[in-house]
């Protein structure tokens, strides 16, 4: 029983960790480019679209790689 939620608690943890290092990463770039182009960040409503379609996909392959083992 211990060992099952070791690993559980082992998963949520790195993916916490991996989603926050992404996030940074994604504002970073987000206000470097507006910093080289000397406006403010702006997302559309289609770039919003664009991202959560991207984040989709993504979470696929990942539930896909889980349950094909």
């Amino acid at each position: 029983m211990e060992e099952t939620k070791n690993w559980k608690s082992r998963a949520l943890i790195i993916g916490a960790v991996i989603g926050a290092v992404s996030g940074l990463g994604a504002a970073y770039i987000l206000i470097r480019r507006a910093e080289e182009a000397q406006t403010r960040p702006q997302l559309t409503t289609g770039d919003g679209v664009k991202i959560g379609m991207g984040l989709a996909g993504i979470l696929k392959l990942i539930s896909d790689i889980a349950t094909n083992k």
